[in-house]
């Protein structure tokens, strides 16, 4: 048997890590300023991260959700006070799509709607109704298709006003920034007007804040920035910094009904001990404050070159808009100058580095960079 052949691999075989730091298979040392995707919130292989995980495995790994969990109950607690949605409840599950998934879902039962409006270059993951809401027809299977989703462009307020008005909205589902789709930043005024046309047409406001929220832009989620709260909030990546787990805050206004959600794997033991180590290093070491201040150091360093854009994003979650092609540019800071970075599209260069991502580190890629232009 072989592996399915789906991604597009570059031939570097991480081998040991540490911090924002990844050695290879052959020793060599890399920057890594991506995170695997923006999952890496504390740093690889945090000694209390890594710690936590083998002492819960010491006393249990895993059972099923028909009994109590109390580390569930804790990380409930710990994280309504750190994200400042303390009414909030929580259901635990395995990533971000099944998160946005289920959170698409509770929207539905909830409103007896069956349709969702989402946005243009939006991305949500790869489940059929979160797929359907993601803006890209080629990972869209007719199966997926069939769902009833309204995508308007961001920041068109009338737009998503004149699909309100259909009255079979069930929720409007927007990144706090979107990721995948090129750092776009939604307008404050439009994510102000987002939330009271969601009030005023009874739709619930869902929050994706899988890749930018957990303290990634400098405030716990990124929909913060715009002074507004959320019905439901969507989580994964770094939750537990690379132990699969994800979830969804829900408003006091969502009742809970026996059975109508579900999952075998999420909230278990581990995943918990995962969650729980993350948010007691980023309160710790004020991660979310560093993430604010070297994301915007790295933002104000990004040199000046007639091949450079645009520079956009908060905090650690950044995209570098070129004018030109840049598998080019990655591939020459991977191999040449040993530093991981993303892309969004074909003309940005996504960095989506550690929270504890240090402003030395930050110099050693705009050296990097500039040498590479």
């Amino acid at each position: 048997m072989k592996l399915f052949d789906v991604y597009s691999l570059f031939d570097v075989t991480p081998a040991k890590s540490k911090g924002c730091r990844i050695w290879d298979d052959k020793g060599q040392e890399y920057l890594d300023l991506y995170g695997g995707h923006a999952v890496i919130s504390v740093g690889h292989c945090h000694p209390r991260y890594v710690q936590a995980l083998k002492d819960q495995l010491d006393r249990i790994g895993f059972y099923s959700n028909s009994v109590r969990n109390p580390l569930q109950e804790e990380l409930a607690a710990r994280l309504g006070k750190a994200c400042g949605y303390p009414d909030y409840s929580l259901f635990l599950d395995n990533s971000g799509a099944e998160s946005n998934e289920n959170a698409i879902k509770m929207a539905s039962f909830h409103t007896g709607k069956d349709r969702i409006i989402a946005f243009r270059k939006s991305f949500h993951g790869r489940t059929s109704g979160a797929v359907a809401a993601t803006d890209n027809p080629a990972i869209v299977s007719p199966f997926n298709a069939n769902h009833k989703v309204t995508f308007c462009d961001l920041n068109d307020a009338a737009a998503v006003e004149q699909a309100l008005r259909g009255g079979d909205v069930a929720g409007v589902i927007i990144e706090g920034i979107q990721g995948c789709g090129g750092i776009n930043v939604p307008d404050e005024n439009f994510m102000k007007h987002l939330r009271s046309l969601c009030d005023t047409y009874g739709a619930v406001l869902i929050l994706d804040e899988v890749q930018s929220g957990y303290g990634r832009t400098g405030r716990f989620f990124a929909h913060q920035w715009y002074g507004i709260k959320a019905d439901i909030i969507t989580m994964g990546k770094g939750i537990a910094n690379g132990f699969p787990c994800g979830g969804i805050l829900l408003s006091p206004a969502f009742n809970p009904v026996k059975g109508r959600l579900g999952t075998t794997f999420g909230g278990n033991y581990l995943a918990m001990a995962g969650a729980l180590a993350v948010l007691d290093i980023i309160e710790d070491e004020k991660l979310v404050e560093n993430a604010l201040e070297v994301g915007e150091y790295l933002k104000a360093s990004i040199p000046a070159s007639p091949l450079i854009k645009e520079v956009r994003g908060k905090g650690l979650m950044l995209g570098i808009e070129f004018n030109c092609p840049v598998a080019d540019i990655r591939r020459k800071l991977l191999f040449e100058k040993h530093i991981f970075t993303g892309v969004a599209g074909s003309n940005m260069i996504r960095l989506l580095a550690p929270l504890v991502l240090t402003k030395e580190d930050t110099d050693t890629f705009v050296k990097a960079l500039k040498e590479v232009l």
